[in-house]
């Protein structure tokens, strides 16, 4: 039954939050107090569901009043009776049901003593209410020795005569001419994330919190240092921005908490506030007159908020990561934001009084990682970028062109702020130190010149390159040249319209080209093409056919990535190319007996296509080809089978990840200059068939997602999880994920690897017949880290973690891999586990076996799927229409591995997962395939090398 069911009975009572903290007893001759006994108990078991924000059972234990309140079914606290209470009576058990519920954390006898003694004693309330999440407990840690704190915020006063400046919980008014410290203002709650100077020098405005807790901005006394009003309510966690209007009236504060609260600035009440976004708010700030508030978020918007009244004027959607720094130009005319998206954007502000859609004018690749801060000239002219690649760039403004290069920082960058004449502008770094840096001589600098890298390792760094984007609108047709890497945006105004830009490479380089139009909402469906300068194409690879085939049984639609039924499949062999009517796709899996068909790459979802080819449906009888890709401009001999020529174009992205919008890897035959063409694949054309056109470099990479987290594990079983992986601008290589902090007990498969060209692993989580529930500290420490080489350098990327682990009951199931007799091809060990040898082209036995503790029915161990996590082209085989599976009355059951005859030496954990009593799998065995003359080389340990999976 759920929580909420339990309070539809009637019962209105205490939740639970994850971690506890045990509250301090009262001395023996006197009540409990409230905020020193009885709130942090509350607080560590109840307020995490029972909040202003969170009311089940309409009941919340935020504040004294509220829980004197109630909920929905009354009373839970009656003064004088703790034996009457429901708020007692429900943590003893003498209530239904009991909470917290099973198997959340629950209050020691003692603390449920403290809070019977303070009703007991009447219940008093504190003198002063105020909510108890205001507090924490937190240890005191002391700062690492010879390590200089971040500084994590700068600014300037406008007469220049002072500069402030931040690091964790305190901020220092520092002489500007002498660099000498004037004032110290100390003891803030924890991290400033953000400082700002009001118009007249008088105050300082500091944002800062405690994270997870309360967000807390403070108005400060700049000559004295002493506080003028702090503003500790109204927000949950840590606040990223606080911001005073342009007539010192009022203050926005945000943060963590996605909420964005307007202050009058002189008494702290709260006038307005404005939810909106779906993640956090990372910074504010007012138009020059006052009448807008913008805020960027981690939803991947900019939102622009009518200060008067809080309506929203509109959403700057055309990020695609999220926004980490934002700003008005100081003549108010147009809107600039940064972010995850390495991209630095530009609106024309037309929404002031009403709501309306601001044009995005630029959006220009600016740096090689995240922008995490821009900063105008006090002039307007300029726009100054930071990066987390360290990177720190000036910027022409409106046009965005890039004025110059500043070199890359120590550190991160985590402040600037220009001097009041805008001639010099002072850098704060991660690392603690800041460096002024002058600007006259970049004020005169002429753009950098154009340069092409010669490798693509250079093209990814981006540091030599501006990025120019072109603005095509209306039915202009002639071809525009692009220094790269650019972003294009443009309009197809007109049916059968054609758009082509110009751009120069070097011969080897490689340059992704991708289309943003379906994302936006766009009816364009937009069709790529590069040609040689004089508009011929430029060929990408020859196809020679050496098989020919059809559909049979039943035809294919343009997604499905399974059941290919061929004609002479049986001549195919997997990770080969099958062509059909200008599709290629490539074989995964072979089919399962005469009522099954192969399945395609990644073999799972939407099926992939090769060569920047585009799926399309296929009709039963369709005539289709294994093809043998052959290197432009080859000439095959004749077989009598075709040969099929194609060239660098696309209509839908390869991977399916982006619909009916573009996306092309160009590698260039040749120094020279190329052509993109743009258009719709169907014709069409009109005012609103808007694009954006990205040619930038490629820079291979991945990122690894986890299906299956929280898993509960019964003792000597395991639960599966699998890894996925994203592969970007055609990265194949391995990568392996090392899995880290599991609980004592507990362990898994690791490491597991995704192996080349794949796109998924599976793993196990295995819980040993002996092993304890873990505390909650343990049951959430696991760490997921992946690894893969790309372009020659080792990558390495965190990826979350198992969430919380948990053991659960028995199972009612246990299932084995076991060896299959005395053969040559297993060893066992006691305490390690199996190992099976296979060559490739051999067909090897194995055993599983059941433990029945109640479940009496057939265990089905899947079909296709039946496989889990063997190497790529090894495979139970001979499963029949029903797949593996134990029948009643049996407990065991032989089945066999085959391994292809292409399959090469490996190393892997490989696993059953029955589908009865919620998914138990077997502990992992190890498979080792060897080439017969190799297979006495196996290592003694029999465990799979590092990354060797």
């Amino acid at each position: 039954m759920t929580r909420s069911a339990y309070f539809s009975q009637g019962v209105a009572i205490l939740g639970l939050v994850l971690c506890a903290c045990t509250g301090q007893a009262a001395a023996p001759d006197s009540p409990p107090d409230y905020h020193t006994d009885v709130a942090p108990i509350l607080r560590d078991y109840c307020a995490g569901c029972h909040n202003d924000d969170d009311l089940e059972g309409e009941l919340s234990v935020e504040t004294f009043h509220q829980l004197m309140k109630g909920g929905e079914n009354g009373e839970v606290i009656v003064p004088g009776r703790a034996e009457e209470s429901k708020l007692v009576r429900v943590l003893t058990g003498q209530s239904r049901p009991p909470m917290p519920p099973k198997p959340e954390p629950h209050p020691s006898a003692e603390q449920i003593d403290i809070l019977a003694k303070w009703i007991a004693a009447g219940a008093k309330g504190p003198a002063e209410d105020h909510s108890l999440l205001r507090t924490l407990t937190v240890p005191d840690l002391a700062p690492a020795a010879h390590t200089p704190p971040a500084i994590t915020a700068v600014a300037h006063a406008s007469n220049g005569a002072w500069l402030a400046r931040a690091r964790f919980a305190e901020v220092d008014i520092v002489d500007a001419a002498t660099g000498k410290v004037r004032q110290r203002i100390a003891g803030l709650p924890g991290k400033v994330n953000a400082l700002h100077v009001s118009p007249d020098d008088a105050r300082l405005v500091t944002a800062s919190g405690i994270t997870g807790l309360r967000g807390e901005a403070a108005l400060w006394d700049v000559a004295s240092g002493n506080p003028i009003r702090v503003f500790a309510d109204g927000h949950r966690d840590i606040l990223f921005d606080a911001e005073l209007s342009p007539d010192g009236s009022l203050l926005a504060t945000a943060g963590y908490d996605r909420t964005i609260l307007l202050r009058d600035a002189t008494s702290g009440e709260v006038v307005r506030a404005i939810d909106g976004h779906n993640g956090a708010v990372f910074d504010l700030a007012f138009s020059p007159d006052g009448t807008i508030l913008a805020s960027a978020s981690a939803d991947e918007t900019v939102k622009l908020w009518k200060v008067s009244t809080g309506e929203r004027l509109d959403t700057l959607n055309q990020p695609q990561g999220a926004q980490f720094s934002l700003g008005f130009t100081p003549d108010g005319r147009y809107v600039v934001a940064a972010g995850a998206d390495n991209r630095i954007r530009l609106w024309r502000l037309l929404s002031r009084d009403q709501p309306q859609i601001n044009p995005l004018l630029h959006a220009r690749f600016a740096h090689e990682r995240d922008v995490v801060r821009i900063a105008f000239t006090p002039d307007g002219q300029r726009l100054l970028s930071a990066s987390a690649d360290r990177g720190l760039k000036l910027w022409t403004l409106p046009d965005l062109d890039l004025l110059a290069d500043l070199g890359t920082m120590p550190d991160v960058v985590t402040g600037v702020s220009f001097a009041p004449d805008g001639r010099a502008v002072t850098v704060a770094r991660m690392d603690g130190t800041s460096d002024v840096l002058p600007l006259d001589a970049a004020e005169h600098e002429a753009p950098r010149t154009q340069t092409v890298p010669s490798t693509p390792e250079r093209a990814s760094s981006g540091s030599e390159h501006r990025t120019i984007t072109a603005i095509k609108e209306g039915s202009e047709t002639a071809a525009q040249v692009l220094p790269l890497p650019a972003e294009i945006r443009g309009l197809i105004t007109a049916p059968r319209e054609v758009d082509e830009y110009r751009f120069r490479s070097q011969a080897g380089e490689e340059w992704v080209l991708e289309v943003k139009a379906a994302r936006d909402k766009s009816p364009l469906d937009s069709h790529l093409e590069v040609l040689h300068a004089e508009g011929l194409p430029v060929e990408r690879v020859v196809l020679q056919a050496v098989r020919d085939s059809w559909f049979t049984f039943r035809g294919k639609d343009s997604q499905t990535s399974g059941d290919f039924r061929l004609q002479n499949w049986r001549e195919m062999e997997l990770n080969e190319y099958l062509y059909a009517n200008g599709e290629v796709v490539r074989l995964w899996h072979y089919p399962r007996g005469p009522d099954s068909g192969f399945l395609v790459y990644p073999g799972f979802g939407d099926r992939h296509t090769y060569f920047g080819t585009t799926a399309l449906s296929h009709p039963l009888g369709e005539p289709c080809y294994i093809v043998r890709p052959l290197p432009p401009g080859s000439n095959p001999g004749t077989t009598g089978l075709p040969v099929f020529r194609l060239n660098y174009e696309n209509d839908d992205d390869p991977q399916r990840r982006w619909g009916t919008d573009s996306h092309l890897i160009f590698t260039a035959p040749t120094e020279g200059e190329y052509r993109v063409r743009l258009t719709d694949v169907r014709g069409f054309g009109g005012a609103d068939f808007t694009y954006a056109l990205a040619v930038r470099p490629r820079r291979p990479d991945f990122r690894v997602t986890l299906e299956g987290a929280n898993p509960t594990v019964s003792p000597g079983s395991g639960r599966e999880f699998t890894l996925k992986a994203e592969r970007l601008d055609g990265f194949q290589g391995a990568i392996r994920v090392d899995v880290s902090g599991l609980p004592e007990g507990f362990s898994a498969s690791s490491p597991i690897v995704i192996e080349p060209e794949q796109d998924l692993a599976l793993s196990v989580l295995f819980a040993e017949p002996n092993a304890k529930p873990p505390d909650a500290a343990a049951a959430k420490a696991s760490r997921l880290t992946t690894y893969a080489t790309v372009q020659g350098r080792e990558v390495s990327h965190e990826a979350g973690s198992l969430g919380e682990i948990k053991l659960g009951p028995p199972a009612k199931l246990l299932v084995a891999i076991l060896p299959d007799g005395d053969s040559g091809h297993v060893k066992a060990a006691p305490g390690q586990p199996i190992e099976f040898t296979i060559s490739p082209g051999e067909t090897i036995t194995a055993q599983v076996k059941a433990t029945r503790a109640g479940f009496d029915g057939r265990i089905e161990f899947g079909t296709d799927d039946s496989s889990r996590n063997l190497p790529h082209g090894v495979f139970i085989d001979n499963i029949g229409l029903n797949g593996l599976l134990i029948v009643e009355g049996q407990d065991e059951r032989q089945f066999f591995i085959t391994a292809a005859p292409w399959v090469p030496d490996t190393t892997r954990y490989f696993h059953l997962r029955a589908k009865g009593d919620g998914g138990q799998v077997s502990r992992p065995a190890i498979l080792h395939v060897r080439r017969a003359e190799q297979r006495a080389d196996v290592g003694a340990d029999g465990r799979p090398a590092p990354g060797g999976q």
